[in-house]
C-alpha cells in the first residue's frame, strides 16, 4: 500500500471511532494539503500523509505524555512510519513552543524540525482548518482555539507565543504557491 492510503487507514483506525470531530478535522487538513501540493513539489504525498496523521496522538489509547504531537510521533515511529513523516507530525504547528511549556522539550528534541516547505505547508493546512474540517482563515482559527481553551489555559499561552511563527509559515506557503501559479 502506498503512503497516502496507508496514512488514511492508520488515522481512520485510531481517530474515527473515539474522536469523530478530530477525524473530521484531519480529513479537512488533508483536503487542504491537496490544494497546496504545488507548494511542496515532489513531497505532495508526504504532505498529505502528514496532514491526515498530524493529530493521531490525540487517540486516547496512544496518549502517553498527553502532548499529541509527541505521542503521535512516538506511535508512528513504533509502527515504522517513514522518518520524515514521523518528524513532521512531532513538530507540526510549532509544537516546540508548547513542548517547552509542558516540560517536554527534551523528549521532542528526539525528532528533527525540518523547517522547510513541507513543514510550512502542514502548519498552514492545520491552522486554516476548523475543528469540524472546514476551511477557515488563520485569525479565525486562532480566535477559535483561544475561545475553546480559555484565557488561562496552557494552549492559549502557547498559541499566543507561536502566532507569529505560524503566520510566517502561512505567508511562506502562500508565496510558494504564487511562484508556481506563474
Amino acid at each position: 500500500m502506498s503512503l497516502v492510503p496507508w496514512a488514511y487507514e492508520v488515522s481512520r483506525r485510531n481517530l474515527s471511532g473515539p474522536l469523530p470531530r478530530r477525524w473530521a478535522h484531519v480529513q479537512g487538513v488533508a483536503r487542504k494539503a491537496q490544494t497546496l501540493a504545488a507548494a511542496v513539489g515532489n513531497d505532495a504525498s508526504l504532505l498529505e500523509a502528514a496532514a491526515i496523521l498530524h493529530d493521531v496522538g490525540y487517540a486516547p489509547h496512544l496518549a502517553v505524555t498527553g502532548f499529541h504531537p509527541l505521542d503521535g510521533a512516538v506511535y508512528l515511529k513504533g509502527i515504522d512510519a517513514p522518518e520524515r513523516l514521523v518528524h513532521l507530525v512531532a513538530h507540526h504547528s510549532c509544537a516546540v513552543k508548547e513542548a517547552r511549556l509542558r516540560g517536554l522539550e527534551e523528549q521532542l528534541a528526539d525528532f528533527r524540525d525540518e523547517e522547510g516547505p513541507v513543514r510550512d505547508a502542514l502548519w498552514t493546512c492545520d491552522l486554516t482548518t476548523t475543528p469540524h474540517g472546514e476551511p477557515t482563515d488563520f485569525a479565525s482559527r486562532v480566535a477559535e482555539i483561544k475561545q475553546r481553551y480559555g484565557p488561562d489555559d496552557l494552549v492559549t499561552v502557547f498559541i499566543d507565543s507561536a502566532q507569529q511563527d505560524l503566520a510566517d509559515a502561512i505567508t511562506r506557503t502562500t508565496s510558494r504557491l504564487r511562484e508556481f501559479a506563474y
